[in-house]
């Protein structure tokens, strides 16, 4: 006699099978940090970068990478479930996700992952309650000081992992802002808070006629992109001056560029803007760059790293109206604002008459 029933809809589906089950949204949600972990460790040991176009089995990973291999074999499990590697009666293999964690791939995200994982993340996730019923992430209040500073101070390696992660981004990205972006007739255009440049490099390139400032913090520009260093094949047009864009912007320019950093708290944000406009001269132009959460194609994604921001500078990532509503606040006028590629767009503005 049987006595366990096997019917559809046993697990709670409601009955027709079909949609997400709500008892099963709430717990893997509740229980999704730990595929962030997993994920970690996998770029943290290099599993992407050993595995290669052959099926490795656990063993043979493990050998290779010096771990436990009993414990190698639940991460792998767990990261399975998630398309990230997948297992064939030969052994494990990449997926197209996996792909991504090699240091190697041209469109490698393996530090961004890194740097959204860092330990700082984990440190102020449990804060995020206290945001909500106050309204700021209260960084500099816990910590007494900037979020930037307590990194260069407290986490340097983590500024490491940073720099090398807004290069991934903006190798992903560079072409595309180059081929959106019409620059011609530009002399000079300064990147604020452009990282070691590689976006500035990619509009240089693109654009032969074009001078380039690399603006941004000592440590962000202590090691440029090759292209711009002395003796680099873009050095004759190109400037790497240290500077910190919410005190001063040190340079005269046809336009400045913020691609994907004006994302602190309103104040900051505008402080920049301004002091952008302060820099220029009446006819240059400030071009923004930035993904529009309520335009993003990844809504998950967006709506994830806006959290972060909130709980590390007390930033967010803009909607459309919000940011508009920002650079006309830093009394700058709104000239144009479009598609860079899926996930960027960019905002135009320009000093009133």
């Amino acid at each position: 006699m049987k006595i366990i029933r096997t019917e559809p809809g046993a697990q709670g589906t409601g009955g027709d099978g079909r949609g997400p089950v709500p008892m099963t949204v709430l717990r893997e949600l509740s229980l999704s940090s730990a595929g962030a972990a997993a994920l970690r460790v996998a770029a943290r040991i290099g599993i992407a970068d050993v595995l290669g176009e052959s099926p490795a089995t656990t063993a043979e990973l493990a050998r290779e990478l010096k771990v436990d291999a009993h414990i190698l074999e639940r991460l792998l499990r767990t990261l399975k479930h998630y398309g990230i590697f997948t297992e064939t009666e030969e052994g494990h293999t990449h997926t197209a996700a996996s792909r991504l964690l090699r240091e190697d791939h041209p469109a490698s995200l393996k530090f961004w992952v890194l740097w959204v994982t860092e330990p700082w993340t984990w440190e102020l996730w449990p804060h995020l309650e206290e945001a909500v019923r106050t309204g700021k992430g209260n960084f500099e209040q816990r910590y007494g000081t900037d979020f930037f500073t307590y990194l260069h101070r407290e986490w340097p390696e983590s500024t490491e992992v940073f720099n090398r992660s807004q290069t991934e981004l903006s190798r992903l990205a560079s072409d595309a802002v180059a081929e959106r972006l019409d620059l011609s007739g530009v002399r000079t255009l300064a990147d604020i808070g452009g990282g070691r440049g590689h976006t500035l490099s990619t509009l240089l390139e693109k654009n032969p006629e074009l001078h380039g400032i690399l603006v941004d913090l000592p440590a962000a520009v202590a090691q440029p992109d090759p292209r711009l260093r002395p003796g680099g094949s873009l050095a004759a047009r190109a400037q790497v001056m240290a500077g910190d864009c919410l005190k001063e912007i040190p340079v005269e320019a046809d336009v400045y560029l913020f691609k994907s950093i004006l994302e602190w708290g309103d104040d900051k944000t505008v402080t920049a803007l301004r002091n952008a406009a302060r820099a220029g001269r009446p006819d240059s132009r400030i071009v923004v760059i930035t993904n529009l959460v309520d335009d993003s194609p990844e809504i998950r994604y967006a709506t994830g790293i806006d959290l972060l921001f909130l709980l590390n500078t007390d930033g967010k990532r803009h909607t459309r109206g919000g940011v508009t509503a920002l650079v006309e606040r830093a009394g700058l006028q709104v000239d144009a604002v479009g598609p860079i590629n899926s996930h960027l767009h960019a905002i135009e503005a320009s000093l009133p008459a």
